[in-house]
């Protein structure tokens, strides 16, 4: 038994390094600031969440006792990585667009990022 739960921690590690990997070298590599921003989001979180269900199965499996810290970090990155990507597009979208290079927002007329009173701009 222990030696299956070795391997399903060795398959967690080596899954959470693959995805670490990829986002790092889409971070490096894809051309467009929107993109190098989807990379690292998403497959750098799938890459720290499998270190840490990884080292919950070892506290569990191996050592005897439950650990919920892992549990924390995982809820606590999950729920920042979104927030901190939209500010980073919301900076992008400042920095390099206009209301007039923007595609159509449809009924609102106007994104929110770029609805600023024009009395007070």
């Amino acid at each position: 038994m222990q030696d299956v739960m070795e391997y399903l921690i060795a398959l967690f590690l080596i899954v959470s390094g693959v995805f670490g990997l990829v986002g790092s070298f889409g971070l490096l590599k894809l051309g467009d600031p929107m993109s190098r921003l989807h990379a690292p989001t998403k497959a750098t979180t799938l890459g720290v969440g499998g270190v840490l269900i990884a080292s919950m199965i070892h506290a569990i499996a191996l050592e005897g006792k439950a650990s919920f810290h892992e549990l924390l970090i995982t809820l606590f990155l999950f729920l920042t990585a979104p927030i901190t990507a939209n500010f980073i597009a919301k900076v992008h979208i400042h920095r390099n667009e206009t209301p007039q290079s923007m595609p159509p927002a449809g009924e609102d007329r106007l994104w929110a990022t770029h609805d600023v009173d024009k009395e007070t701009a």
